[in-house]
């Protein structure tokens, strides 16, 4: 019975890639349509300097299938990663066997050198955590602000879940909040120096902003909080894996990312870095599990000495980690700047074509993110036409804050746009059409 199993996974996940139109929701449909095929092939078998990026799209079956231009939403799986999971699920069923693998200690480490990689620091310095979220409540605890007081600085292109999190410190008296606005859908330089002063210990940023893809002048405003003697967070989500990150250089200190969105995994794993000079000191320990410790014997616990200690937990998500491990490999085959160069045609596209339409853009023309946003000049008009053309929503609707230069502020509704590597020019011609 076993042997048969694996036999019919092999059938059914070698040949995935050609399913696209296959209803993956339905396993007998999607077996009938990888059954009648023997395509093989994946963007992962070049070995060209330039991904073949039409391979890349057969390798994201949801691409042919369904429009999706909201990948700062969520990311669609690879076959790569549908086949991992497979492997591990036969695995937890039945045990070890041919083609039955689980995630293992090899690859757990493998996982964190390849994001410390992708974000230009070291293996030690990074932390497993459950989210974004989650991994800047660690920094938030760790800073114990609650016997330092002190002010912390955001901006308001910053994602709501970190202005929810400041603001309760601030109701409980903890500290004071700081909000800069934006000044044309951008970060004024001025108005951070002005925030920042010798009573901030904290300075928090979305390094891309997750309203307009608006990439912040990281350096410069680490500078300054550094100058002032307070610490650098930077929220990652949608900026690593789909533009190049060099936290370093950026002088960020502190940094959080879940996997599923650009990083192409799934939700209920994340990564925390901490730089190495930090890590129990200025930002300790508030949490405790066996993660963390390089030995046990008896009550005498040894340390590792690096960012474990922020993981506090023993278990690890093996399934979600898996598709991080899958997401993480397919990136780093791909080329961080051949994903760039990738998403900017398109992106490019859009920010020559929808103003045509009545969108005015609100993203920088030289972001270098593939999030792009536009005002909507009738949401509820907008709307009607991308449900008549798609049946469900396939780009971002939203609402977000507007401020004048009087810091005055309006609910503005707009659309936002995520291209990655499996769109292409027809599902632009797709979306501008609809919106004719």
């Amino acid at each position: 019975m076993a042997e048969k199993n694996n036999m019919t996974r092999r059938n059914f996940l070698g040949s995935l890639a050609a399913a696209g139109t296959a209803c993956l929701t339905d396993p007998l449909l999607a077996m009938d349509a990888v059954q009648s095929s023997n395509h093989t092939a994946s963007a992962l078998d070049s070995t060209s300097q330039v991904p073949d990026f039409k391979a890349v799209r057969a390798d994201f079956p949801r691409a042919a299938r369904k429009l999706w231009l909201a990948a700062a939403e969520t990311h669609p799986f690879s076959v790569h990663t549908l086949r991992a999971i497979e492997s591990y699920a036969q695995f937890r069923a039945l045990g070890p066997g041919e083609g039955r693998t689980y995630f293992s200690r090899d690859m757990r480490s493998e996982l964190k050198r390849m994001f410390a990689d992708m974000i230009n620091v070291t293996s030690g310095e990074i932390a497993f955590t459950m989210s974004t979220t989650h991994g800047e409540n660690i920094v938030a605890a760790g800073m114990e602000l609650e016997k330092r007081g002190g002010n912390v600085v955001i901006d308001d292109l910053h994602f709501p879940a970190s202005w929810y999190l400041y603001s309760a410190l601030e109701k409980k008296g903890i500290i004071e909040l700081r909000v800069v606005n934006h000044r044309d859908w951008k970060i004024r330089l001025a108005d951070m120096e002005k925030a920042i002063d010798s009573n901030t210990r904290l300075v928090s940023m979305a390094l891309v902003s997750n309203i307009n893809g608006y990439m912040h002048e990281a350096k410069d405003i680490s500078d300054i909080a550094h100058a002032n003697g307070a610490l650098v967070y930077g929220d990652i989500i949608q900026a690593v894996g789909n533009t190049p990150v060099d936290i370093k250089a950026l002088g960020i200190d502190c940094a959080a990312s879940s996997t599923y969105k650009w990083l192409m995994g799934d939700f209920g794993i994340g990564f925390l870095y901490v730089h190495k000079d930090l890590q129990g000191t200025a930002i300790k320990q508030t949490r405790y599990g066996l993660r963390a410790l390089k030995g046990l014997r008896g009550r005498n616990f040894e340390l590792r000495g690096d960012a474990t200690i922020y993981e506090g937990t023993t278990s690890m998500p093996n399934l979600p980690a898996l598709c991080a491990y899958e997401g993480l490999k397919y990136i780093k085959k791909l080329g961080i700047d051949n994903i760039r160069a990738h998403a900017k045609s398109l992106t490019d596209r859009l920010q020559k074509e929808m103003p045509a339409l009545g969108y005015a853009p609100i993203t920088p023309l030289d972001s270098p993110s593939p999030i792009v946003s536009f005002l909507t000049p009738a949401p509820e008009e907008t709307k009607a036409k991308l449900d008549k053309a798609f049946g469900k929503h396939v780009v971002s609707l939203s609402r977000w804050r507007k401020t004048n230069d009087k810091g005055e502020t309006e609910l503005v509704h707009g659309i936002r746009i995520a291209v990655s590597v499996y769109n292409n020019d027809d599902d632009i011609d797709l979306l501008l059409n609809a919106l004719h």
